[in-house]
């Protein structure tokens, strides 16, 4: 495939190119996405969101080597971007949840169940349709992403990217509850 043509016809949003592009390269940058992450499921989500923003800000994407390194080397910056922030958000929940334990009597810092339920129905509230569907059969009905592609009869990547902006979506809502939700997590592991 000529690369300089792949990226013209990037930005002229060819969706063949573009898809031949995402499968061609997805597993193998999922792979290097793993030997940087550790984790699976987060590498996916880079790997992923690096090819939705390929698409969306594809006209004024300027690849000047080769696409190949170009998507390696996005999935690389991505990766280390996410990795800064877990640091960061790691350090907050901390001292979040420190704090936490010694002001243990403050009744209005606490945050029941109930109260968090309803924090997640109204960001769940917030999703677009389609992507509050696919949401619930993944991670309520614990549907794999091919069975929820067979049942909605829509393709797999489809329900990749549903799934990808509502993690995002919810992430961005929930984010001040997420030391919360730790520490509850710590505390029901305890007793």
């Amino acid at each position: 495939m000529n690369y300089n043509a792949v990226t013209d016809d990037l930005s002229t949003n060819n969706e063949v190119v573009f898809e031949h592009l995402f499968k061609k390269h997805f597993r193998e940058l999922h792979a290097y996405g793993f030997s940087l992450l550790k984790d699976w499921d987060v590498a996916e989500e880079i790997v992923q969101g690096m090819f939705l923003k390929l698409w969306e800000r594809n006209e004024a994407v300027q690849i000047r080597t080769s696409i190949k390194s170009y998507l390696y080397k996005s999935v690389y910056h991505d990766s280390l971007n996410y990795l800064r922030g877990q640091k960061v958000q790691l350090k907050y929940q901390t001292t979040t949840a420190y704090s936490m334990k010694n002001h243990t009597d403050d009744a209005a810092g606490k945050l029941t169940m109930s109260e968090l339920e309803q924090h997640l129905q109204q960001a769940l509230s917030k999703l677009p349709e389609k992507c509050r569907a696919i949401f619930h059969l993944s991670r309520f009905e614990e549907l794999k992403y091919q069975e929820i592609a067979s049942q909605l009869e829509i393709s797999i990547k489809t329900v990749e990217t549903h799934m990808g902006k509502a993690l995002r979506i919810l992430r961005k809502e929930m984010k001040e509850f997420l030391p919360i939700i730790a520490l509850m997590l710590l505390n029901m592991f305890r007793s």
